[in-house]
């Protein structure tokens, strides 16, 4: 096992104008620019949290069962979802799925069943009483994306959310490489 780091990571230099390009026909980021993106992120997850929460007390469930039952939504093509794969898309231990899972089906919103093809493996689907649920706020959902969304043209939501995944996966790559440094 290697010994553990006892010093703090050192600041990383913010770079100035007279500083060559990081990459070859490219401008240093502007730090202010790139700090407002980031407060702007975070205050669009507050938001999109403070929604999810309402969307839940509708059902009556939690904020975090929300987001296992939205997740089931996208995910089952009609055969269930493993606990593996809802747990991947919501980036948590299959541990917190499966035990909230386990109170959703108690609570009548969740159905889980082992695989026919391997027994280790619980398949979700959501219930009767869910769908009819998530029908009821449709329309309301609806309202609410149309009202967000409304803005952006088709190719800008499609480029907006193609520049949205890409910093997804570079801030999941730079999380890996900031605890490998640990």
């Amino acid at each position: 096992m290697p010994p553990r780091r006892t010093t703090l990571p050192t600041r990383s230099r913010i770079p100035n104008e007279t500083d060559p390009p990081a990459a070859a026909g490219r401008r240093p980021r502007d730090r202010e620019l790139v700090r407002t993106l980031v407060w702007n992120i975070l205050s669009i997850n507050s938001h999109m949290e403070d929604i999810r929460y309402f969307w839940a007390g509708v059902m009556r469930i939690s904020g975090p069962q929300w987001l296992i039952v939205m997740a089931v939504h996208d995910l089952d093509r009609g055969n269930g979802v493993s606990v593996r794969e809802v747990s991947a898309k919501l980036h948590v231990d299959p541990s917190f799925v499966t035990t909230q899972t386990k109170q959703l089906e108690k609570d009548g919103f969740m159905r889980r069943k082992p695989s026919s093809e391997d027994a280790r493996v619980v398949l979700l689907s959501l219930s009767d009483k869910t769908y009819k649920g998530l029908a009821n706020l449709s329309t309301q959902q609806e309202g609410v994306e149309d009202f967000v969304f409304s803005d952006l043209s088709e190719p800008e939501l499609v480029r907006f959310t193609e520049t949205l995944t890409m910093l997804r996966l570079r801030l999941e790559k730079a999380s890996l490489r900031l605890a490998a440094e640990v």
